[in-house]
């Protein structure tokens, strides 16, 4: 198995956080990245096809059963774990976990694993699109549960204003002018994803940078550490079994079961960069945010590209 290059640039950013965490503090850096976020889902809006999205409306069973294992499986599974929790370290943690189980599934990598496995590829792209949108209102809700004011200046009107103008509005923009453009960007869909990319390790970098320079993860210890790592594994783990498992009961057949396996247990790195920088705002602890969304990120990958590997070599 190749390491997945994106992975090595993340961890490429945090190591320049660490060493330079100057730059990631000014102003012009929060300005770029804020922009950025609206150029990528102003691209997302262009590359999103109102006809696959209405062809995927038909297998509903599927799609509810992604989406439950997005917003509703991954939360409660975290929930669980919270009245063991025993200092404020552990709450951080354990708030970070939260977020990655609220956030929505990812697209491109959604889409990319299930046609290696030979699954239900407008069923995935269907899945992964409606998952992003339906993110924007409910992992702000999810997360207005647990967020204090003593964390950060959690507001649902200013988030809300936030998401609208940086998100929602880019993407309806994109659809609008989609007759226009919308070769452009499937001729150039490589290069959009490049910036994308380059959007979301510039955000974690900031991120980093501004987590370094207060100290933070001084203050994680190194268990915390290992059960963070293991934590993103169970997690993993579960949910994937679990939505095989009630696919199985449904009576999917094995292209559906596929889909809804690989769709429901990923969670969109795109969007935990984004939505930290919305929900959380200049947070102290936001490294620490966005530690297990990154871990979980590199895991599914990584197991996930196994599994597709191995499905692609049945006889369909």
């Amino acid at each position: 198995m190749k390491i997945d290059k994106f992975v090595l640039f993340i961890i490429l950013a945090i190591v320049l956080a660490y060493f330079f965490p100057e730059l990631g503090v000014k102003q012009v850096i929060n300005t770029i990245s804020s922009v950025g976020i609206s150029l990528i889902f102003f691209f997302y809006g262009l590359k999103l096809s109102p006809s696959k999205l209405k062809a995927g409306l038909k297998n509903w069973k599927l799609h509810i059963l992604v989406q439950v294992a997005t917003f509703i499986l991954f939360p409660l599974l975290v929930l669980i774990v919270k009245p063991f929790l025993l200092n404020q370290e552990q709450e951080t943690i354990w708030l970070a976990f939260f977020f990655l189980a609220a956030l929505p599934s990812t697209v491109s990598s959604s889409v990319v694993m299930v046609s290696i496995a030979k699954g239900n590829m407008p069923a995935a792209i269907f899945n992964a699109s409606i998952s992003g949108i339906i993110g924007i209102l409910v992992t702000p809700l999810w997360m207005g549960l647990f967020v204090t004011n003593d964390q950060t200046s959690f507001n649902f009107i200013d988030i809300y204003t936030k998401l609208i103008v940086q998100i929602i509005l880019p993407v309806v923009l994109g659809l609008l002018l989609q007759r226009y453009l919308g070769t452009f960007a499937q001729k150039h869909s490589s290069k959009i994803t490049l910036f994308d990319k380059s959007i979301i390790l510039l955000i974690i970098y900031k991120s980093f940078a501004s987590s370094f320079t207060n100290n933070i993860f001084s203050t994680v210890s190194a268990l915390d550490l290992v059960l963070l790592l293991a934590g993103v594994l169970v997690l993993f783990t579960i949910t994937y079994f679990s939505t095989g498992f009630i696919a199985t009961k449904l009576n999917f057949n094995i292209e559906d079961k596929i889909t809804a396996q690989f769709c429901g247990t990923k969670k969109s790195l795109v969007h935990g960069t984004v939505f930290s920088k919305i929900i959380f705002g200049n947070m102290a602890a936001i490294g620490i945010i966005l530690l297990p969304i990154m871990l979980f990120h590199a895991t599914q990958i990584l197991i996930i590209s196994v599994i597709a590997s191995k499905l692609a070599k049945r006889k369909v």
